[in-house]
């Protein structure tokens, strides 16, 4: 009986510390209406428009234009980016093509969607996507692999006839991201996340200012909602908790199962 209610409890304290990881797989909240969403893209990665995840971004421009926005990911998330091209009224064959680099300006593989598309004549609109890899906390300096910090999108048309150069067009971007959680935790992080400027310091980095804080000028102002992670907690700490708790819980068991109940039922007379 004392074990009933000891496994009881144990599986109650196992559920409860699961819910908290198994929320952390929902995708991430859009962020409050506070900011108003950019009307404009750059045209230059040092000229990309901020934009936070979650955020609808528009542009207006003409084809041939390069259109550039970014925006932050931490580790443990996959990213999602789509966009759509609205196209004017009269146009012949177009292929758009939407690209994503990481904060060393390395261009990103997609996983799937539809990275670069052909539209035929008289088409008023283009859907792109790019679903890249989870984000991770470190990697190998030889290796390609998304790290935390700024991506950038990067929208242009990459076919077209001479005829439809200049023509208006008109661009929505969306960066949403998924959080992996544990299954893409690794034993390591990066030191700064990799933003532009994030290295660059002031020439009294040594000291402090008037006003006693450290100046860093960073060339970029957008972070994740509550900052950057510390990459160190996942929620593979709690599942590894678990398993413990299971294998003691076993253990506890088994031995309950296999020491019997009482003394024997003959005792062998005393020699």
């Amino acid at each position: 009986m004392r074990f009933t209610r000891v496994l009881s409890a144990a599986l109650l304290a196992v559920g409860l510390a699961a819910g908290p990881a198994a929320a952390d797989s929902s995708p991430s909240p859009s962020p409050s209406g506070g900011k108003d969403a950019p009307t404009l893209a750059g045209t230059s990665f040092r000229t990309a428009t901020e934009i936070e995840q979650g955020q609808r971004a528009t542009a207006s421009g003409s084809t041939g234009d390069y259109m550039y926005w970014s925006f932050p990911a931490d580790a443990g998330e996959r990213p999602t980016v789509k966009a759509t091209v609205k196209l004017s009224e009269k146009h012949a064959t177009q292929s758009w093509q939407l690209d994503v680099y990481d904060g060393l300006r390395r261009r990103q593989a997609c996983q799937y969607g539809a990275q670069t598309r052909t539209a035929a004549a008289g088409t008023a609109t283009v859907e792109l996507a790019c679903v890249l890899r989870t984000v991770r906390a470190w990697s190998e300096p030889w290796a390609n692999d998304p790290l935390p910090g700024t991506y950038y999108v990067r929208l242009t048309v990459v076919g077209l006839q001479a005829s439809d150069l200049g023509q208006p067009v008109s661009a929505e971007v969306r960066a949403d991201s998924k959080h992996i959680g544990g299954p893409a935790a690794v034993d390591g992080s990066l030191a700064q996340p990799l933003v532009p400027g994030i290295a660059v310091t002031s020439a009294k980095d040594d000291g402090d200012a008037a006003d006693g804080s450290r100046k860093h000028p960073v060339l970029s102002g957008i972070e994740p909602d509550g900052g950057w992670s510390s990459s160190w907690w996942s929620d593979r700490w709690v599942w590894s908790g678990i398993g413990a708790v299971l294998a003691a819980l076993a253990g506890i068991g088994g031995y309950a199962l296999t020491r019997g109940s009482g003394r024997p039922s003959r005792v062998p007379p005393n020699v």
